[in-house]
């Protein structure tokens, strides 16, 4: 068995938990409910407790029971959840990003595109910096004063 990976390792660094998935879930439906959670004004909360879910806790995130506890963990009221995981009122916003992506070329998550270069996968700080400083960004003297 060979050592950990890179992933692993910049995990470790950053004490973020991660847990080994042994299955992949649909996340269809979750995306349309950060849709409404953004709505709400929750969407950093309901974002991380899917993350958590998912990534740390291994649980699968396709199953509206499973959304609906997400979504109150997020303080977001469980009925209006529950209707719009029933009647899909995000399913063309989720559509449309879907097509935007694959017209852009993306294929992988995460993927950073600016003016047209791309990095596919988790990458550290520095090759994201790279990305926008050769895609024409330059770096403020003092970003605090901007």
């Amino acid at each position: 068995m060979s050592g950990p990976s890179r992933v692993d390792a910049m995990l470790a660094r950053e004490g973020l938990p991660f847990t080994e998935r042994k299955f992949s879930y649909n996340s269809r439906l979750a995306q349309e409910l950060a849709k409404w959670a953004k709505r709400e004004g929750r969407e950093d909360a309901f974002n991380d407790a899917v993350f958590r879910a998912y990534f740390v806790d291994a649980v699968n995130i396709g199953e509206p029971d499973v959304l609906l506890g997400l979504a109150e963990e997020a303080g977001l009221p469980v009925e209006e959840a529950r209707r719009v995981l029933s009647d899909r009122p995000f399913e063309q916003e989720v559509n449309d990003d879907w097509q935007r992506c694959h017209s852009l070329g993306v294929r992988a998550v995460p993927t950073y595109l600016s003016e047209g270069l791309a990095i596919v996968g988790a990458e550290p700080y520095d090759r994201l910096e790279q990305l926008v400083t050769e895609a024409g960004a330059t770096r403020l003297t003092d970003p605090v004063d901007a």
